[in-house]
């Protein structure tokens, strides 16, 4: 939309405020408010905003290794700008407008470390193939009785769930937190973020929700804007929510997963399907496996970004733990989908969890499945059983120690992301691993206090 029609559709709502925003390389959503002559007045050409959105972890701790910025340089202002596209109202401020941001570099390019601007360059790379990807994202959270006060008093531990048991898909417990479930449907849908199916999963007080698929960017923005957007409908409900991947190691964790197909560029045929194929799909989806696969094990700390997210990959719960892929088959990494008709051919990325930055993950995917169409990559062979025991699939690391130093040394990575976010992300990391070591856990205090 141009300017003059944001005047009108500001005019007709009402709007008397604006709120604006964009995610760092950890997934959280950093803005502020914007006055309506300040909104105006830098709509056209973008305004300053504090680079140590990207100079400092999720806590707000600034790293000390990065070289994007840091102390040396100032931590000067970049240059925001407001995608216009991505307006919304938001659902408890009727009278205030939101916006997504993309931030660019003193060479007026996007910002090395800006993930929603990596993902753009993946698209336009895709769209100058003749690719248009589409991607759908489902998300597992678990909801509890408890305020952000509350977890703090606690020290997060003995968090009371909204529900005490092990109940996937009941209808009986989704009738009985229909406050929390219809809020949080009803927010979605006035936030432009269509929900195609939400059920509770196996577990005290887990739900999870499946975001209606669209094209790449577009996905990556409902994703992002659902994680908080559960946030804020649970605090209004005197809930929390956490997408941690897993936050007792006694219950299930929480899975991310991604699904995708590349379509023509005109939107009428899924280049993923092939009818007369046995399991339905085209050469060129099987060099986009190809390249999924290949990628997998160096792209791991792009999928799995925390420490916690690595709890999650234990035998036995569908978490995967090789890079495999298999035609219905959920122990695997992909798991390939006919579904009812050839529209409906897709992959289900399924080593990402909820603690995932969509923008990122689906980056990383998307360009390591360009990167196997482009070299005419084999996958390597289906697995039909267990693909955790399966004999020839590179086995995934499982520390992010282990990942990152992966991605460090990846030719690959660079190749389809580009050596300065690279570069950035392994330093935020390697520092999210050395913040990690220097940590007591209970675990020690028990283990450890008295005995030795």
């Amino acid at each position: 939309m141009d300017a003059n029609e944001l005047r009108n559709r500001f005019e007709s709502l009402g709007i008397r405020r604006v709120k604006v925003g964009g995610f760092d390389v950890d997934g959280v959503l950093r803005g502020k408010y914007l006055a309506l002559d300040k909104f105006w007045s830098v709509l056209a050409d973008g305004f300053g905003f504090c680079d140590v959105v990207f100079g400092w972890d999720i806590a707000d701790a600034c790293y000390d290794n990065t070289l994007l910025t840091g102390p040396t340089s100032g931590y000067p202002d970049i240059r925001a700008k407001i995608d216009t596209a991505s307006f919304r109202v938001l659902p408890y401020e009727p009278e205030t407008a939101g916006f997504l941001l993309d931030f660019y570099g003193p060479d007026g390019k996007a910002h090395p470390a800006c993930p929603r601007g990596l993902l753009k360059r993946i698209v336009a790379r895709a769209e100058s193939q003749g690719y248009l990807p589409f991607v759908g994202a489902e998300f597992e959270f678990w909801v509890f009785k408890e305020t952000p006060d509350s977890l703090r008093q606690k020290d997060y531990r003995q968090l009371t769930p909204i529900s005490q048991d092990m109940f996937g898909y009941s209808w009986l417990r989704t009738a009985q937190h229909q406050d929390f479930v219809r809020g949080l449907l009803d927010a979605c849908e006035r936030f432009d973020i269509p929900v195609e199916a939400f059920h509770t999963e196996t577990g005290p007080g887990v739900y999870e929700a499946a975001l209606k698929y669209g094209p790449a960017l577009v996905m990556a923005d409902r994703a992002a804007l659902f994680k908080t957007l559960a946030k804020e409908v649970a605090f209004k409900h005197g809930l929390c929510v956490t997408f941690m991947a897993k936050w007792n190691a006694s219950l299930p964790g929480s899975s991310g997963h991604l699904h995708q197909s590349l379509w023509d560029s005109t939107r009428q045929k899924n280049l993923f399907a092939d009818p007369k194929n046995k399991q339905g799909l085209s050469p060129l989806g099987r060099h986009y496996l190809g390249g999924m696969l290949l990628g997998m094990a160096e792209l791991t700390a792009l999928y799995a970004p925390t420490i916690n997210s690595y709890k999650r990959y234990v035998p036995g719960v569908w978490a995967p733990l090789t890079a495999s892929w298999g035609l219905e088959n959920r122990t695997t990494a992909i798991r390939l989908i006919r579904g009812d008709s050839p529209e409906s051919t897709r992959f289900e990325y399924r080593q990402t969890a909820a603690d995932m930055n969509p923008y990122i993950a689906i980056a990383a995917s998307l360009g390591a499945g360009l990167y196997g169409v482009e070299r005419c990559i084999e996958p390597l062979a289906e697995s039909t059983g267990d693909a955790s025991e399966t004999s020839g699939s590179a086995r995934l690391p499982l520390s992010l120690e282990h990942a990152t130093a992966l991605l460090k040394q990846s030719e690959l990575a660079r190749t389809i992301l580009g050596e300065p976010f690279v570069d950035h992300y392994v330093r935020t990391r390697e520092w999210e691993v050395r913040q990690y070591a220097k940590a007591v856990s209970d675990w020690e205090l028990r283990r450890y206090f008295e005995s030795v």
